[in-house]
């Protein structure tokens, strides 16, 4: 290896890594402000849902697509929800190309039998995905609030009465609640990925929300504003996450946005690599998109005060964080190599610190977040210690797949919403081995995370005849991350 090349290879590992580090400080912020508004008084204008004439005028929104499994769980949940008849309508945007279609139909028309106001709304074609639905249930929604659910949440029937109360503040477009989860326990990946959604629906939000930063309504388990959503300029579908990119739009307009960390909506995670591969490329493809789409307007927005700008471009950037991780992991084995060959430019390997001190931040703003859900004390935290190193292994095991769809997403490469396969697995009859929406082909990831695995066996057996163990954790815990996303995607096949 030559020395011009070893200096390109030390760049571009440095800058990766000050990134992470940047990004790991702006996470520390967050907990800042996370304890901070732990300790204040909230108070808010409210609804009085006593009064009938503070009572508005609700539509739920059910997006779904081929929902075989969760459809008839879906709808009998929602017709459980305590409000007014006369206030509430439901809207099953329905864009179903199998035979749930017919089924779903039949489920409507019960309740319909019933007395319930719910309509079945279907489309010849997915134009826009989910945005091109939730816009064209819009234009005949009689609310003046819009909830919406995905197909595999499951709020409780005084859910509604707990939300709608705050639109009271008339400056208020977006009441978000946090995320539950069902099946938190059901494996090691649920756990993984409750983990990092609790840390999202704890520190971030709460964290965003409190200093009056950007936030985003997380695409269900939310009420918007229907006046909101036409003057921030309506659903669009041009990036996969069409929610975080009204919520920019609503919020660049001057919108407030409510997060309820104390209201909690069930959901259900994830079982199989697969769908988890699916839900994780749409997250971060499409937060890359929304960074191409909205970072000037928010950079340049005159209204809005420098950090919330810098809290901004960081939000748009959380996806991109994986690629910064991915190129850090492959050029640490040659930055191995750089090391032990060219002595003088030992001083550089200075700038690994920084990686140790960024996950060392994160440890901690993690353990707030973890201790605020799961409780404190000595064996959470041992608990804790588990579950952090293991979820960041596997983070770092997706870093290729996530990297792909973040590449995607920054060079405006354009792709179909792929939804999540669910599967009613609260249910013990059901078993995900027969769900017919999961993949059944060997992607070329797969080989590719195939072969990092074999990569970094190679690194952790580099330290040996160099005698530097430096790197040996962080090898480990690679070679972990990508053997567990290979073998489980493996025998996770259809």
């Amino acid at each position: 290896m030559t020395l011009t090349v070893s200096y390109i290879i030390i760049v571009i590992y440095s800058i990766s890594l000050l990134l992470i580090f940047f990004y790991s400080l702006a996470q520390l912020n967050l907990l800042i402000n996370y304890l901070g508004n732990k300790r204040q008084n909230q108070t808010a204008a409210k609804f009085n849902l006593l009064d009938a004439k503070e009572i508005p005028y609700i539509t739920i929104q059910l997006p779904v697509y081929n929902e075989e499994y969760v459809m008839d769980r879906l709808l009998e949940n929602i017709a459980k929800l305590e409000y007014p008849s006369n206030k509430l309508e439901i809207q099953v945007l329905d864009d179903s190309t199998d035979d749930t279609v017919i089924e779903t139909a039949k489920h409507v028309k019960k309740l319909q039998e019933t007395g319930l106001d719910i309509v079945h709304i279907t489309r010849t074609n997915r134009s826009g995905f989910k945005a091109g639905a939730l816009k064209e249930g819009l234009e005949i929604a009689k609310g003046d609030f819009i909830a919406i659910f995905d197909a595999d949440f499951l709020p409780s029937a005084d859910w509604l009465k707990k939300t709608v109360i705050y639109f009271k503040d008339e400056e208020i477009g977006v009441v978000q609640t946090r995320w539950g989860h069902i099946n938190r326990d059901y494996s090691t990946l649920t756990r993984i990925q409750a983990f990092a959604l609790d840390a999202h629906f704890t520190l971030e939000q709460v964290g965003r929300n409190a200093k009056g930063h950007f936030i985003n309504f997380n695409g269900t388990a939310g009420i918007w504003r229907k006046e909101c959503i036409l003057d921030a300029g309506n659903w669009e579908g041009d990036t996969l996450t069409e929610d975080l990119d009204l919520s920019y739009r609503a919020q660049l307009k001057n919108w407030k946005f409510k997060y309820l960390e104390d209201v909690e909506t069930p959901a259900e995670l994830p079982v199989v690599i697969s769908a988890a591969r699916s839900q994780q490329f749409r997250w971060n493809k499409g937060g890359a998109e929304n960074f191409r789409k909205s970072v000037t307007s928010v950079v340049s927005a005159k209204h809005i005060p420098f950090k919330t700008k810098f809290h901004g471009v960081m939000h748009l950037l959380n996806s991109s964080m994986f690629l910064c991780v991915f190129i850090v992991a492959v050029l640490s084995i040659p930055m191995l190599y750089i090391k032990n060959s060219y002595g003088h430019l030992g001083w550089i390997f200075e700038v690994t610190s920084f990686f140790i001190v960024s996950t060392v931040i994160l440890f901690v703003c993690y353990w707030f977040t973890y201790k605020s859900i799961q409780g404190s004390g000595f064996e959470n935290f041992i608990d804790y210690i588990k579950i952090f190193f293991t979820f960041f292994s596997v983070a770092l095991g997706f870093s290729l797949h996530n990297s792909i769809a973040v590449l995607e997403g920054h060079m405006g490469k354009r792709s179909e919403f792929v939804r999540t396969p669910k599967f009613n697995l609260d249910n013990i009859k059901n078993s995900w081995k027969g769900n017919k929406y999961l993949a059944k082909k060997l992607s070329p990831n797969m080989i590719l995370e195939a072969a990092l695995m074999v990569y970094f066996l190679f690194g952790m057996y580099s330290a040996i005849p160099l005698n530097d163990f430096g790197l040996f954790p962080f090898h480990f815990m690679l070679f972990l991350g990508f053997g567990f996303v290979f073998f489980k995607s493996l025998t996770a096949r259809a």
